[in-house]
């Protein structure tokens, strides 16, 4: 169900602080990633400042998400917390709106222990809705081990996991480790979707595809279609991109990125600040050789 392009969509705020939601916005920003054939929509994740979002907010966004997508694509809704109760009461609820799965970070800053995760990931998959589970040790402070995966994998609603270690070995491991499961593991580094793919991964939850998804979407196809020279080809032309991204803390640079290119995005709520002068040429600079 959650493979290919699926860009972890910005979450846009009015010009009056960030304080109020751009809706909107944010229904014309998925139909330009509809249009560019994208297979998947993932709002509220680290993309969408999913920290600094209310419950209601949470509620709002996903709602306006699966009403744009219409059923076009799967909506992966970003319900992680690092309350366990929390995260259920997300989850629920996207589930409550009709979103087709979850995306669970582990818990950040708590650190459980083994147990606690396994508990954790099983008390969110019970609620009868595809989990995708999200590991981004730069963020939690936690890796979430391959043999862990490999057992949470058993559970018949934990589908998949967006791997963003940066360890293409645990990667490997973590396919080797499900290969008898209905399992997919889903690059969550944009410059290491080639790679992953290569190993037997099924796509990449995505940055880069905000602003631009069609070379994204393309470099997957070349991929699945079994051109490896045009895949390669496409991954060397949007490295710079991916990493012009995260120049800056996430969403940081994108906001800016899909900004200059005339897309809703607005301003960022604090404690994320603007991107500073100098790394908004450089982004400009590299964003300029993609127009």
């Amino acid at each position: 169900m959650f493979e290919g392009v699926l860009p972890a969509i910005v979450t846009p705020f009015q010009n009056d602080h960030g304080k109020s939601l751009d809706l909107s916005g944010l229904q014309s920003n998925i139909a330009f990633l509809l249009s560019k054939g994208i297979h998947g929509v993932v709002p509220c994740g680290s993309t969408g400042e999913s920290a600094t979002l209310s419950f209601e907010e949470h509620v709002r966004v996903i709602e306006a998400t699966i009403e744009a997508v219409a059923g076009k694509v799967p909506v992966l809704a970003g319900a992680g917390s690092n309350s366990t109760e929390e995260a259920i009461r997300f989850t629920r609820s996207a589930k409550d709106l009709g979103a087709d799965g979850v995306l669970i970070i582990s818990p950040y800053y708590n650190k459980p222990n083994r147990s606690g995760l396994v508990k954790h990931f099983t008390a969110i998959a019970d609620l009868d809705i595809p989990v995708v589970l999200y590991n981004v040790p730069s963020r939690t402070g936690q890796n979430l081990p391959p043999d862990l995966v490999t057992e949470l994998s058993a559970h018949p609603n934990i589908v998949g996991i967006k791997e963003a270690s940066g360890n293409i070995s645990q990667v490997s491991e973590i396919i080797e480790g499900t290969l008898d499961q209905d399992f997919t593991v889903i690059s969550g580094d944009d410059g290491m979707t080639l790679p992953v793919l290569a190993l037997g991964g099924g796509g990449v939850i995505s940055v880069a595809a905000n602003v631009e998804p069609g070379r994204m979407v393309a470099m997957y196809q070349a991929y699945t279609g079994g051109d490896w020279d045009g895949a390669i080809s496409l991954h060397y032309g949007l490295a710079p991109l991916c990493r012009a991204l995260f120049i800056d803390t996430n969403p940081i640079p994108v906001k800016k990125a899909i900004s200059l290119r005339g897309m809703a995005a607005g301003p960022l709520r604090l404690p994320l600040d603007e991107l500073d002068a100098g790394r908004t040429a450089a982004l400009s600079k590299v964003l300029s050789t993609y127009d």
